[in-house]
């Protein structure tokens, strides 16, 4: 009898002494984590300024230009330097409509993208007389592409505080739809014209 007490006594001890280890263990883990959570606290806070793209002025090694749709063919006669304040667009929450309406315009501009723009750069070219790298396609659609948003929200913007509800929706999707049709138009238009002379080799 007495061996087995001493055995049942040995058995406990030993329990004790290992539950006693990992709670010493725990104990050293939480005063780590208290100690880390310590110098998170002194580091000063990350601040982002803001971070503006501007997608007016293009460089991408070689190819440089600027490609601003929304403009005229006419608006750049008799300028000789020019660059264009790209500002940004307040419009308030849109409601349900509004948002449709946005998706259904900036889908099909994505769309007239992909089915039109490069006859409208063969086009603008040949009514230029000039002969442009075909290096400049990519470059113009992708930087319309970041535009088009913009553009949509301003024209459906003006369209709301100025028509106050009196064309349907329908008809302002389809107005701004052609309407930024030919601001790409004139645009890439615009872009080939202001090329420098030793890019646009058909030239005279």
């Amino acid at each position: 009898m007495n061996a087995e007490f001493y055995e049942y006594v040995k058995k406990m001890h030993l329990y004790v002494e290992h539950q006693s280890k990992k709670i010493a263990k725990l104990e050293k883990m939480v005063l780590d984590m208290k100690h880390e959570i310590a110098v998170l606290k002194e580091r000063p806070p990350v601040q982002v300024g803001n971070i503006e793209y501007k997608f007016d002025q293009l460089k991408v090694e070689t190819l440089e230009g600027t490609l601003n749709i929304g403009l005229n063919p006419t608006d750049l006669e008799g300028i000789d330097d020019f660059s264009v304040d790209q500002k940004a667009v307040n419009v308030p929450n849109p409601g349900k409509q509004l948002f449709k309406r946005t998706i259904e315009i900036e889908t099909a501009l994505h769309q007239y993208l992909e089915t039109d723009l490069e006859s409208i750069y063969r086009e603008a070219q040949e009514k230029l007389g000039i002969n442009v790298d075909d290096s400049y396609f990519t470059f113009i659609k992708e930087d319309i592409k970041k535009q088009i948003s913009g553009r949509v929200s301003s024209h459906l913007q003006e369209r709301s505080s100025n028509q106050n509800g009196t064309v349907n929706g329908s008809e302002v999707t389809e107005q701004v739809i052609d309407l930024l049709k030919q601001e790409i138009q004139n645009g890439v238009f615009l872009f080939l014209k202001n090329l420098p002379d030793n890019v646009k080799e058909g030239n005279a």
